[in-house]
């Protein structure tokens, strides 16, 4: 970010990582805050909110970004940063029966004669 973005004066990426951050850091507050205040796997619902924002603004960062071949690099990594983060995403969504133990009822003995 600082290598791009302030020493080789590309101010788009300076902006689209400098947001991220933020974001990032927002979420992490906000995690430590509700795990603090509710002492429960509740905390676990923060990144529900953040995640496809952040997703949505790496994905616009890529938008913003001008088409120099010098900055390659930075696209490469908010391409890889959208996929780690959509993965995430679908990994915290498949754990969310399990972290609030909603309970599995089974169809067969609904069929069963």
């Amino acid at each position: 970010m600082l290598v791009w973005g302030v020493w080789w004066g590309y101010s788009s990426v300076l902006t689209v990582l400098s947001w991220y951050f933020v974001m990032l850091g927002l979420q992490i507050l906000s995690e430590i805050l509700t795990l603090r205040q509710f002492h429960s796997v509740v905390w676990v619902m923060v990144p529900y909110l953040y995640l496809p924002y952040r997703i949505w603004q790496l994905y616009e960062g890529l938008t913003l970004l001008s088409p120099e071949p010098e900055l390659i690099w930075i696209r490469n990594l908010l391409i890889i940063e959208i996929v780690l983060w959509t993965l995430n995403y679908a990994l915290d969504l498949s754990q969310l029966p399990r972290l609030l133990r909603w309970e599995v009822q089974d169809n067969s003995d609904t069929f069963s004669e």
